[in-house]
């Protein structure tokens, strides 16, 4: 048993977006936290880097939506705490066919969640974005709140803030064995650590660390190409005309998402939700005929939809998602191990929520009642696919 200065409240395995809001609620509430990180900070290899990603609480799930509530609210007091900007509100235009079911349910969510929204007609789209060519009669949807997060930024406040509070940040230590017990003890390439409970959000590399522990979640990883695309015309796209980030709904086999010129000049980010399965210890080996499938994809969307950009990427650059079948994340005990926590599956749309993901995956870690009903994020869902196994 290691001496009580050795013992920390909580372990905290991987410092992504998701594990260092875990750490901060964990060092809020006065916890002994040490967040663990296997790369040099910061990194380019997982899931949190990058200079921006969409804000929004539009989504075809009403969970989503009610926990974006807080989120905002959360985000909000970070950018006071760091005392800095991490939050542009741009809007969100959510693009699609008039008959698309996925518009009209979040339509009727953001209703039903009193959430501020405008519904845009095809001659109202073209009034009001006239840079957006409609080819089919789309129809528009407004989240006004909708906006970007500046990532890297968020992660370096987080982490800064982190420091302060008291809480532990060691990187370039690979966990390389877990022992499960009271107290739980993790291994390192540098050294031993033992805590009351254990939190992991390893994103990618999860499964390498459950399957030592009798199990394995149904997790895909993808190799995501992030694209930027040329301004034919100066500040076409910018924030400083009102152009909203934007996703477009049933217009290919995956959602496509844009957000206005800001990360580099007269560049704008355009992207697909969609990727090619990959190890992520060798993120830099793509398949090409896949990778140029995805290209094509969104090439086509540019040329028909975005008249004013150059159909051809200027800059593509890559991140990884984690991805479950159904696109939830995984917030829930080991099914085994009840002071092992696991944050997973992000399926590329965790970051906005990860206030309120690292809260819940605090509660879960102090054996407190969850914030919100955690039924859509349990282990157990999978059961039938037999896929998530002990």
């Amino acid at each position: 048993m290691a001496a009580q200065k050795d013992l920390y409240d909580a372990i905290v395995i991987g410092a992504g977006i998701q594990g260092c809001f875990t750490a901060y609620h964990l060092a809020k509430h006065r916890k002994r936290v040490l967040l663990l990180e296997q790369f040099f900070l910061p990194h380019s290899r997982g899931s949190s880097h990058g200079q921006s990603r969409i804000i929004r609480k539009a989504y075809p799930q009403d969970f989503y939506t009610q926990m974006m509530h807080e989120c905002y609210q959360m985000w909000a007091q970070l950018e006071r705490e760091a005392g800095t900007q991490l939050h542009r509100q741009t809007g969100l235009l959510l693009l699609g066919m008039k008959e698309n079911q996925e518009l009209k349910t979040i339509q009727a969510i953001l209703s039903r969640e009193g959430v501020e929204h405008q519904c845009l007609s095809s001659e109202e789209l073209k009034q009001r974005f006239p840079d957006i060519r409609l080819t089919r009669g789309e129809v528009g949807l407004l989240d006004k709140f909708g906006g970007i997060l500046y990532a890297d930024k968020a992660l370096r406040a987080l982490q800064d803030v982190l420091g302060q509070l008291g809480g532990m940040v060691c990187d370039g230590e690979k966990v390389v064995e877990i022992n499960p017990g009271l107290p739980v003890t993790v291994k390192t390439t540098s050294r031993s650590y033992q805590a009351k409970s254990l939190v992991i959000t390893a994103g990618p590399w999860t499964n390498q660390l459950l399957r030592p522990l009798g199990i394995e979640l149904p997790l895909q990883t993808l190799r995501i190409n992030v694209c930027y695309w040329r301004q034919m015309a100066p500040r076409s796209y910018g924030v400083s005309q009102a152009f909203p980030c934007f996703l477009a709904l049933g217009l290919s086999s995956h959602h496509i998402y844009g957000l206005p010129e800001g990360e580099y000049p007269e560049l704008m980010k355009v992207s697909y939700h969609h990727g090619n399965h990959a190890d992520p210890e060798e993120r830099d080996c793509p398949t090409a005929h896949a990778e140029s499938q995805d290209i094509e994809i969104l090439k086509r969307f540019v040329r028909d939809y975005l008249p004013d950009l150059k159909p051809e990427p200027a800059i593509i650059e890559h991140c990884m998602y984690t991805n479950t079948p159904d696109e939830h994340f995984i917030l829930d005990h080991h099914p085994k191990y009840d002071n092992i926590v696991i944050g997973a599956g992000f399926s590329g749309h965790g970051f906005k929520l990860a206030p309120v993901v690292g809260k819940i995956l605090y509660e879960l870690s102090m054996k407190l009642t969850p914030s919100y009903d955690l039924a859509p994020f349990r282990i157990s869902r999978f059961s039938s696919l037999g896929k998530a196994h002990l």
